[in-house]
């Protein structure tokens, strides 16, 4: 066949219209079975996670490849906090509007068309599944810190296992050359390669996905007692920890207040504010799960704004404290709050941490997974996968083979990368993703201005534009900062747009083609 640049360019641009979107939708077989409630309380368990209980303390006093805000970091969380509301805003009047699964990639289906659509659900699949990786690193570091307080029990074995079973390579390598260790000596290896594995991280996956196979309800069933129990060791933290908050922490006791309060100026501030970002994502992830949720046009805009609005109260607290407690160059990155508590001589309390934070993680993990399998299930529905993917549980109505599937590509990942990176990773496409949503808005009121929204973005095109300048600059501004992971996003969508046009552009055609083929007998 002829190549057609007009064609091509068409097809390229090609939108599905909000109402093709819905009348899609309607044909699922997904069960709805969530409220405001239930939204709610999945967008706290995926925000109150991995960001309170670890990134933190990277945020707060710096990592390999960033600078700490110290603890400025109260306006570091206020610059992420908005751009999060203005993007919150925009979400809300598309998951109101189109309230179907696949998040932002619907989205910029209906309004920029195929290509970025594509990209945008492969963006997608950086932010949840990469994030995730942050989750298992994290979660088994506190596990074994609970495991701690019983010693006494335990054999040592238990408590202080081998590295290499509970650590990915890089962490492994990491870990044994700070230690004066030769890694090539104490890694075992078979054929050559060397065995690192998470195993309790990677067992941790495996519960997970046997959850969120089993339905939806049951997973937010899991995650609202899981939230609940890390709200509570939380607000255990910020009240008991309170008293032990020393001021000169903040403001120093020179009358420099400025150098410690922000020791790295604002360039630690913009740093922290796009590492504690990662403490927000997954609040969308609400909007993944519109198809599966009762009235809607109601119960979105209030799960995403409900959400964010919490955790901002519940994450300025949380840092005042624990930046009041412990100097900024003794925090403790791994497990910061904890690591605080036990500084205070509190050690029950530091376990009770523990706890939370074991709780935390997972409903993080069940909410990341639920984002992830939603994703997927709208861009194989759309034709961008094969259609093998979206099949659905005859008994639990639930895409349990891409539930597994992103299960087993987690495993993988966790196998090879860290936390840090995977956490920048997953910075850099939920930036992009809160963009283009804010991007879409514009559009969509430009081009449907009679469509009518339940939830409307007060203050357009003012709002959006602060959506876009805030997510969009703090994006740039760390492509130019950090180092591996502003390599590796940019890697990740060139290979996004090859899978595009080896595959998903050509089984497109397929799809239309044999549609109209359908159509005309």
């Amino acid at each position: 066949m002829k190549f057609n640049p007009q064609e091509f360019k068409k097809n390229l641009l090609d939108k599905k219209s909000p109402d093709e979107i819905l009348q899609s939708a309607e044909k699922a077989e997904l069960k709805k079975t969530l409220n405001g409630f239930d939204l709610i309380m999945l967008g706290i368990g995926a925000v109150i996670g991995t960001g309170i209980f670890t990134i933190i303390g990277v945020a707060a006093a710096g990592g390999p490849e960033s600078q700490g805000a110290g603890p400025a970091l109260i306006i570091s969380m206020l610059i992420a906090m908005l751009a999060c509301l203005f993007s919150a805003l925009c979400y809300s009047e598309f998951a109101s509007m189109i309230p179907v699964a696949g998040s932002s990639y619907t989205y910029t289906y209906a309004t920029m068309g195929e290509f970025a659509a594509w990209m945008m659900g492969w963006v997608l699949m950086l932010e949840y599944a990469i994030g995730n990786i942050t989750i298992v690193s994290a979660w088994t570091g506190y596990f074994f810190e609970f495991l701690k307080g019983f010693s006494h029990i335990l054999p040592e074995w238990i408590i202080n296992p081998p590295v290499y079973l509970i650590n990915d390579y890089r962490t492994t390598v990491s870990i044994l050359t700070s230690q004066g260790l030769d890694p090539n000596t104490v890694i075992p290896r078979f054929l050559g390669i060397p065995i690192a594995v998470n195993i309790p991280g990677i067992t941790f996956i495996l519960i997970a996905t046997i959850i969120l196979a089993r339905g939806i309800k049951e997973s937010t069933k899991a995650a609202t007692i899981m939230v609940i129990v890390k709200m509570l060791v939380i607000f255990l933290f910020i009240f008991a920890g309170a008293f032990y908050v020393t001021p000169e922490n903040w403001v120093g006791t020179d009358g420099n207040w400025w150098h410690t309060f922000a020791p790295n100026g604002f360039k630690g501030i913009f740093s922290g504010a796009f590492i504690i970002f990662f403490a927000y994502v997954g609040f969308d992830a609400i909007s993944t799960a519109a198809e599966e949720t009762k009235d809607p046009q109601k119960n979105l805009p209030i799960g995403l704004i409900g959400t964010l609005v919490i955790c901002t109260v519940v994450y300025i607290l949380t840092s005042l404290v624990l930046t009041g407690i412990v100097p900024i160059n003794e925090i403790n990155i791994l497990a910061p709050i904890s690591a605080a508590m036990r500084m205070t001589g509190n050690n029950h309390i530091a376990s009770l941490v523990s706890l939370g934070a074991l709780a935390g993680l997972t409903s993080v993990l069940i909410v990341y997974q639920i984002g992830t399998t939603r994703i997927l299930y709208a861009i194989s529905r759309d034709g961008f996968l094969p259609a093998k993917l979206r099949e659905i549980h005859p008994k639990y109505k639930t895409p349990y083979l891409i539930t597994w599937i992103s299960g087993l590509i987690i495993i993988f990942g966790a196998l090879f990368m860290d936390l840090n990176i995977a956490a920048e990773l997953c910075d850099f496409g939920t930036f992009a993703s809160f963009t283009v949503v804010c991007i879409a808005v514009l559009i969509l009121r430009k081009t449907d201005p009679n469509r009518p929204r339940p939830f409307k973005v007060p203050f357009v095109p003012l709002f959006p534009i602060l959506g876009i300048l805030l997510c969009g600059g703090l994006m740039i501004y760390s492509l130019f900062t950090l180092g591996t992971s502003a390599v590796l996003f940019p890697l990740w969508l060139i290979l996004g747009g090859i899978i595009y046009f080896v595959y998903c552009y050509k089984n497109l055609r397929k799809i239309k083609a044999e549609k109209t083929a359908r159509n005309t007998d």
